[in-house]
């Protein structure tokens, strides 16, 4: 069975990915940081037939993410699909008339070096392979700059943005398609926005693999 690692696995979005997946035959592994909670959605998983299991793993460290990355690709099989997507609330922004050079690092430490780990740990295995999805999400202020508190989350945002549609461009012709959905909306909170709704844009990415970004904006849009 195909595997997809989903970074960031939530209640939201992540689980409406692990089903939307899981409903087509995928096994899901789980990555985030506590294994409590991880243990809890696959549970609910499994109570829909869905195989999935949790894998504990801090973003700031790449180290651990590489171990869960690893671990998951020795209880699964090799990773088919990874889907990179932390969030925490905690991580506040800053404006960027304000941020200092720190504000900015913990941001691209967050987004960018965790994605990027996550990356150079499943790619060789991709290659060998001759097939791959890699998938990343963002915010829309990666694509269209916000002030205020989000302007320092922007600026990595974007640089992950980046990253992931040069992904696109030096793996054109190995059958690795990378994609960056950007999510313009906050999820749940009305028609457009829900994260079952959200999710089929990252099944989209991986089987038409025919554009290397989707903008979701409300309500249920998309370019």
């Amino acid at each position: 069975m195909p595997v997809i690692a989903i970074i960031g696995a939530g209640p939201g979005l992540g689980l409406s990915i692990a089903r939307r997946f899981g409903a087509a035959g995928f096994t899901v592994a789980l990555i985030s940081r506590t294994q409590e909670k991880l243990d809890a959605l696959a549970a609910r998983l499994a109570e829909e037939g869905i195989e999935a299991a949790g894998f504990t793993a801090d973003v700031t460290r790449p180290d651990t993410l590489r171990n869960a990355l690893a671990t998951a690709a020795e209880h699964f099989g090799s990773v088919d699909v990874l889907e990179y997507s932390p969030a925490d609330i905690a991580l506040t922004g800053a404006a960027v008339t304000d941020a200092k050079s720190a504000d900015l690092q913990k941001q691209i430490d967050y987004y960018l070096h965790g994605a990027v780990a996550a990356v150079q740990q499943v790619l060789p295995g991709m290659r060998e392979r001759g097939s791959g999805t890699l998938l990343f999400s963002t915010g829309a202020s990666s694509v269209h700059p916000v002030g205020g508190s989000f302007g320092s989350i922007g600026v990595a945002a974007a640089a992950l943005r980046n990253y992931a549609m040069a992904l696109n461009i030096d793996l054109a012709g190995q059958n690795i398609h990378a994609a960056h959905i950007a999510i313009g909306v906050f999820i749940g909170t009305g028609p457009g926005t829900e994260p079952a709704t959200i999710a089929e844009h990252y099944w989209d990415a991986h089987t038409k693999r025919d554009r290397p970004e989707i903008v979701h904006s409300a309500p249920g849009g998309e370019r």
